[in-house]
């Protein structure tokens, strides 16, 4: 599947003029970037790895208070159609450090909190089907409300909500499967289907043979969605980060299937 992404910022920096900007789709497993290219007006930039080495994220030094941005890019997705369902869990014992992290609670998924839950609803099943349950909990249970969480939302508020953005269902998804004793990070991502036209949050778990996409809102699949980067929560992959308040001029984003 090839997805064309086509990405337009204008934000006031301040006087720090100076972003940290994670906005390229990954060159990772899964994904192929055919070209990309981006245009920063009067800056000067240098990349660096993003976190657990997927993705890239770029240090913006701006001659302007300004930042504005243009990124295009044309990827082929080629992860096959999800079927959790067919994968086992992995023994602790055999989790390989990239993802045995991914278990311990974080500052926006604090899955500590959720043990007797998952258990209680979950724990009849393991390894995929495991996660397909939560996937399908989330989905069922939070409702999807534009402009209903903010930046410090955590999935225990999303819990006692019962409502949320992409952001918030990531989390949950994640809380919960760490509860249940399945690594799960949270990933920032394009995908062609998201209303409104944004970027996207979405949750990935490891089973027995790496990691695989979940997405509770149901809005992007394995076969269309293109990862920019991974972390904890969203505190560990934000798009953009900067010293001062940044103040949106305008922002658009369109992603749809091409090829």
């Amino acid at each position: 599947m090839q997805v064309s992404i086509d990405l337009g910022l204008t934000y006031s920096i301040g006087p720090s003029r100076t972003v940290l900007l994670a906005i390229e789709a990954a060159r990772c497993g899964g994904q192929s970037v055919l070209h990309d290219n981006i245009a920063i007006e009067e800056a000067v930039v240098h990349r660096i790895e993003g976190e657990s080495g997927l993705g890239t994220r770029i240090w913006a030094r701006l001659a302007i208070d300004e930042l504005r941005l243009r990124y295009r890019a044309e990827v082929d997705v080629t992860r096959p159609a999800p079927h959790l369902e067919r994968h086992a869990a992995a023994p602790l014992p055999e989790l390989p450090a990239e993802a045995f992290g991914y278990l311990r609670p974080s500052r926006f998924c604090q899955s500590d909190q959720f043990g007797s839950f998952a258990n209680k609803r979950f724990g009849g099943l393991s390894g995929g089907a495991k996660v397909a349950a939560i996937r399908d909990w989330v989905a069922t249970e939070i409702a999807y409300v534009p402009a209903s969480s903010d930046a410090g939302t955590t999935a225990l508020d999303t819990f006692a909500r019962r409502e949320g953005v992409c952001r918030d269902f990531a989390h949950m998804v994640c809380a919960l499967a760490r509860a249940a004793g399945i690594p799960a990070r949270y990933a920032s991502a394009y995908a062609p289907g998201v209303e409104p036209p944004d970027f996207h949050a979405v949750a990935e778990v490891w089973l027995d043979d790496g990691w695989h996409l979940v997405d509770p809102t149901g809005m992007s699949t394995e076969a269309d969605a293109v990862l920019i980067g991974v972390g904890r929560d969203a505190c560990d992959a934000p798009f953009m980060e900067t010293v001062d308040d940044a103040q949106p001029i305008a922002q658009s984003v369109t992603v749809r299937y091409s090829g």
